[in-house]
């Protein structure tokens, strides 16, 4: 372990160390919480401290409290004062089974400053610490404002001993749809955002695609190992979890964790400029009772497409593919790639696997928007997830409403079981 840390922090740029407290041998688990002008961390903070610990073992939580210079003075007081309740919880809290730490980041550059940098430097941070005892230890990460269930840490270190082969996890996640804490709106937004969400995930999942997970920032863990192997924790101001985890998850062996749950906030945000917070601001300020998705249609070609592949294997005509799969190909170039990795597979099996890799969830995503531009338009989220869930069998008849949808959905999520 102390050899790959050795490699990766001599290739990429990282701060220095910020903490110098001793690192305990029997260290299993680092949470990283990036934390930018937010009020109610203390909140989070005291979700990880009433987790259960697993006995024998410590788990640390480090914060990375952050902004960039020339941030507005209102942010900068706010990160200030954050710092001091953060610094006062780990005084009182800070146990033999679980430490609470905090790295001030006021300096961030402003073309750099965000989310993934704060990730990064948060994670970068255990990925030392785990070299220091030369341990190939667990790295989640986690956010602000959002809470886990009681055997939150428990359910992680198991997930890693029951999957040795495993490089990371999507961990189970599911929003509160109601409560005092936010309006009905919100409460609305959240709920026809997640079903999309989902919808979206299980639609992909439908194609056959292998590499379709959830790659929630708030929801996911690494080893400290593949985090380093597949160079670390990138600096996007959003959408990094999902470039991240598109990286972790073409290691194979990628799983779900479905033993416990995440509860993300449902809460309007500005701080990235796309993601959850924002999706959710922008049905609350619309007064949408409803959200558009992507055409169900447009999935069941892909799954043609998928098969094509599979049965074809190296002898794939990228030629005869569907229409718009085939302009899809052509005007993004992937046609030279996919007779590339053809002449350059020396085995079926080598092929399936190289095109996959190229054909990820990144380009996924840019024909799913190609097909909806050119053909197939949005319809409701609640009529695509119904012809997905009658496609699939979970139902026999339509849902009526989004909230039946989405707890049908969600249930297809935590009882999955990968192959």
């Amino acid at each position: 372990m102390r050899s790959v840390a050795a490699v990766y922090f001599d290739r990429f740029n990282h701060r220095e160390i910020e903490l110098n407290s001793p690192v305990p041998s029997n260290l299993e688990l680092i949470v990283v919480i990036p934390s930018h002008n937010e009020p109610d961390l203390l909140e989070s903070l005291h979700s990880l401290k009433e987790a259960f610990v697993p006995i024998g073992v410590s788990v640390e939580v480090i914060t990375v409290i952050n902004h960039g210079v020339n941030t507005d003075s209102d942010i900068v007081k706010q990160n200030e004062t954050t710092v001091v309740q953060a610094n006062r919880f780990s005084l009182e809290n800070s146990c033999e089974s679980i430490t609470f730490n905090t790295i001030e980041v006021f300096d961030m550059p402003p073309k750099k400053a965000g989310v993934g940098l704060a990730r990064k430097i948060g994670m970068d941070e255990a990925l030392n610490r785990f070299s220091k005892i030369n341990k190939d230890g667990i790295i989640v990460c986690f956010d602000a404002d959002s809470l886990c269930e009681s055997n939150y840490f428990e359910a992680i270190i198991s997930h890693f001993k029951k999957h040795p082969k495993t490089p990371g996890c999507s961990i189970h996640f599911e929003h509160p749809l109601e409560g005092n804490c936010h309006t009905f709106e919100e409460y609305n937004a959240i709920m026809l955002y997640e079903l999309h969400l989902r919808y979206y995930k299980n639609a992909q999942q439908y194609t056959g695609l292998p590499f379709v997970f959830h790659t929630i920032g708030s929801s996911m863990a690494v080893r400290a190992a593949a985090y380093a192997k597949q160079g670390g924790m990138n600096k996007r101001k959003a959408g990094e979890d999902f470039y991240f985890l598109n990286k972790i998850i073409q290691l194979g062996n990628f799983t779900e964790l479905n033993t416990t749950t995440v509860i993300p906030s449902p809460r309007v945000s500005d701080r990235v400029p796309f993601g959850t917070g924002k999706a959710v601001g922008e049905i609350v300020s619309s007064n949408q009772v409803g959200v558009q998705t992507y055409n169900f249609r447009i999935f069941t070609e892909l799954k043609a497409f998928v098969y094509e592949v599979l049965i074809s294997d190296k002898n794939l005509n990228a030629s005869k593919l569907c229409g718009l799969i085939n302009q899809f190909i052509e005007e993004k170039e992937l046609r030279l790639k996919i007779d590339e990795i053809a002449k350059n597979a020396n085995s079926d099996k080598a092929f399936i696997t190289r095109f996959f890799k190229v054909f990820d969830a990144f380009w996924i995503m840019k024909y799913v928007h190609f097909s909806r531009d050119n053909f197939h338009k949005q319809v409701s989220v609640l009529e695509a997830s119904n012809e997905l869930l009658l496609e699939l069998g979970v139902i026999n008849q339509p849902l009526k409403t989004e909230l039946e949808a989405l707890i049908k959905l969600r249930i297809l999520d935590k009882n999955r079981v990968l192959k």
